[in-house]
């Protein structure tokens, strides 16, 4: 029995010693106090309880075995299990630890969205970091090996009173293992939410167990039907349509002076509308001068959030319309993420060819079946370029060369009619038109994570000087167009896949952190505007249809903003095991594990973030239900 209570015991102060050297690990941007220590240790305390319990749930069978079954198998047992559960526990503490500063949310299923292209994941880091941390997670293993074999060794008893008494009193400890795991005798059971304690989002995923979080959110991310159901069909319904999501143009605002552009669509790779309006050594707009200069020359929305915080779900919202998930990537799904309305398919249908380029792994997260299966005709990755830039980056191709690859494309492919708006009807059917025209998307990757570029304008900010080179890339590309005959037939869209923890310590509690910039610039655009219209990345797809006089019916989850029929201007953006809602009125932020608002506008009233999330559980329910029936 002591040996069983022994091996809990070295788990427990296992889990707690990891939140410690995790929170230290991490303080350069997350600075806390002495006594958050402890609080985190408290408030986490329940749940490493719980996390204990069920790995001690083998030790605790093998022991009760062992007083009935006679033999040397209990310590062989013991011995292969204890490896087991070193190896977990290291892998699982030096990866949520390291993970963090990149990721800013405890480790959960996501991983598993990467584990299928090892060197995408490892392109965060550099190769040292890497060597050092599997040394690290050797060493812990080994230890917390040596320190579980110390503690429990098995023997098979053969005193009948002895073994008896034993049993009655293991029956006992499986008893209290059961409310640990359970989390008591009340109704809810154990989740992530008994941790939360802190409005400091750090603190409160601190006090996370990332075991339970990891096996927890895998659990939940495998039954689409049952996840994200709160309501009865007739109730989320009836939350779902004070969205008032619907397909219609009516009464279109023209920004173009042409139905039948060619279109570019370059999206920036973690560029938030933060650095648009970002300050260095006092002077404003620094950081991105073209951009800023592209925004008063063309069309910009000036209030679009981004759907969610990684690139593979943030490209299905731009280019299909459709809604991200916490903790689920559609991308991830081809059998699903195959029948999802497009852009690329419906340009296609009215004689666009289409084309995406990217200078990294294309196959990366299923990035090339879903592109290829909504319709692109051609997709470029790095192959595409010589083998001497592929490498330029630790993503792949550095931006000037894969804008300078796009240029080259874009003069070699695009045709050059212009069908004025003012003498061809907005809703005429592409069989009228029969112009050929093309559309190209570009995905940009300097500005990712290791912020590695060849340029160093910006000091002491290697975030910002990316930001900066990715822009400075952008302005010769554009500069390059506005020279070329191309440019007064074209329409090149700028935006972003997410934004990113910018400036350090922004965190998911901010919608600020998830505002991205869209800007509309061509020959194509009838005249600057700011477009102060609070919209969301998925409604940019209905937007460029309804400008483009093409119906948008199948796309259910995407509004034309500058449609009459845009009546309830309101933005959704989910993260990992939560989601943000803004409307007019303010925002409200919710963990959904939690189930705890961690942040909201101020003033805000109570009846309106339960509206909001109310509001937001319908949104996710009914689109969850989409996308299990697809």
């Amino acid at each position: 029995m002591k040996s069983l209570g022994k091996y809990f015991g070295i788990i427990l102060a296992s889990f707690l010693l990891a939140k410690v050297a995790f929170m230290l690990y991490n303080c350069a941007e997350h600075p806390f106090g002495v006594g958050d220590v402890f609080l985190v240790m408290w408030h986490g305390l329940r749940l490493d309880l719980s996390t204990a319990g069920y790995l001690s749930i083998i030790p605790w069978a093998i022991s009760m075995l062992a007083l009935w079954v006679k033999g040397n198998w209990p310590n062989h047992a013991a011995k292969y299990y204890s490896w087991f559960t070193a190896i977990v526990l290291a892998v699982i503490f030096v990866t949520d630890t390291t993970l963090y500063k990149f990721w800013q949310f405890k480790l959960d299923s996501t991983i598993f969205n990467y584990l299928d292209d090892p060197k995408g994941v490892l392109a965060n880091v550099s190769v040292w970091f890497s060597i050092i941390a599997l040394i690290v997670i050797a060493a812990l293993t080994y230890l917390l090996y040596r320190l579980l074999r110390k503690v429990w060794r098995c023997s098979s008893r053969t005193s009948y009173p002895h073994r008896k008494r034993e049993s009655v009193i293991l029956l006992v400890i499986a008893g209290l293992m059961f409310l640990m795991i359970r989390g008591g005798i009340g109704r809810s059971t154990m989740n992530i939410g008994y941790s939360y304690y802190s409005q400091d989002q750090f603190l409160n995923h601190s006090a996370v167990n990332p075991l339970f979080s990891l096996i927890s959110s895998t659990i939940k991310e495998q039954d689409f039907n049952k996840l994200y159901h709160y309501y009865d069909d007739d109730e989320c319904n009836r939350l779902f349509d004070s969205f008032d999501y619907n397909t219609r143009s009516t009464d279109v605002d023209k920004l173009l002076s042409t139905s039948r552009p060619n279109i570019v669509i370059l999206i920036m790779e973690g560029c938030g509308s933060v650095f648009l309006e970002t300050t260095v050594n006092g002077q404003r707009s620094m950081v991105t001068p073209n951009l800023n200069k592209l925004c008063n020359e063309g069309i910009y929305f000036s209030r679009c959030y981004a759907n969610s915080f990684r690139t593979d779900r943030g490209l299905v919202s731009l280019l299909s319309g459709y809604p991200a998930f916490p903790d689920l990537s559609v991308m991830k799904h081809p059998d699903k993420s195959a029948t999802l309305p497009s852009l690329a398919r419906s340009l296609t249908d009215c004689g666009y060819t289409t084309s995406f380029l990217y200078g990294g792994d294309i196959n990366f997260t299923n990035t090339k079946s879903y592109l290829l299966s909504t319709g692109y005709q051609q997709v470029r990755g790095y192959e595409t370029f010589p083998a001497s830039a592929r490498h330029t980056h630790s993503w792949g191709v550095q931006d000037h060369i894969a804008l300078d690859t796009l240029y080259n494309i874009i003069n070699r492919q695009f045709s050059t009619p212009k069908l004025d708006l003012d003498t061809k009807p907005v809703n005429a059917q592409c069989s009228m038109l029969n112009v050929q025209c093309s559309m190209v998307t570009c995905l940009t990757l300097s500005s990712h994570e290791d912020w590695q570029v060849p340029y160093h304008r910006i000091k002491d900010d290697k975030v910002a000087n990316a930001m900066g080179y990715l822009d400075h890339c952008i302005g010769q590309f554009v500069a390059r167009l506005k020279s070329s005959p191309v440019w007064d037939n074209l329409l090149l869209i700028i935006t972003s896949d997410h934004g990113i923890s910018y400036p350090p310590g922004i965190s998911e509690a901010n919608p600020d952190r998830n505002r991205i910039p869209v800007v509309w610039v061509g020959g194509a655009v009838r005249q600057p505007r700011c477009i102060e219209t609070l919209c969301n990345q998925s409604d940019i797809a209905a937007t460029l249809l309804g400008q483009l006089g093409l119906q948008h019916s199948n796309f259910t989850f995407s509004r034309d903003v500058m449609s009459s029929s845009y009546t309830a201007p309101s933005a959704i953006h989910t993260f990992s095991g939560g989601i943000t809602y803004i409307d007019t009125l303010g925002y409200v932020v919710e963990d959904l594990r939690a189930k705890k608002i961690i942040s909201s506008s101020p003033q805000t009233p109570a009846s309106f973030q339960e509206t909001a999330t109310r509001k937001c559980r319908s949104y996710l329910q009914k689109a969850m239900r989409d996308f299990a029936d697809r």
